[in-house]
């Protein structure tokens, strides 16, 4: 069983930055492809980003050139840098882990999930 903890939301004006961290409880996480998802009040759930621990990345169309991706395996922490937020960006942040990228950029075959952190853009 592994346990994915989110952490680094909050509050921040329109253009700002926002750096979330997900740690997991089990070793070797690097075993995981990691992702991370969003949903929004009234939306569904949806994909924001995913890697490897190597240099396979991939990103959903409306985050690419502003967020970014990336692992610690010593830490066993994933992290996503978020730019240039917009308001449209305010959602709850999902932290998840997968055997595959496709089955993790999907989301319909994600082994484990975060609890969450939220993240709100004011305008």
């Amino acid at each position: 069983q592994v346990q994915l903890v989110e952490s680094g939301g909050g509050l921040v004006q329109a253009g700002g930055s926002l750096r979330l961290s997900c740690v997991a409880s089990a070793r070797p996480l690097s075993t995981y492809v990691m992702g991370w998802f969003r949903q929004a009040p009234g939306k569904e759930r949806e994909f924001v980003a995913a890697g490897n621990w190597g240099d396979s990345t991939s990103y959903a169309d409306s985050v690419k050139g502003r967020f970014t991706i990336s692992t610690i395996n010593a830490k066993n922490t994933v992290y996503l840098q978020m730019n240039s937020l917009k308001p449209d960006d305010t959602a709850v942040y999902y932290c998840a882990a997968g055997e595959t990228m496709q089955r993790v950029t999907s989301g319909s075959r994600v082994a484990y999930w975060g609890k969450g952190t939220l993240v709100t853009v004011s305008s």
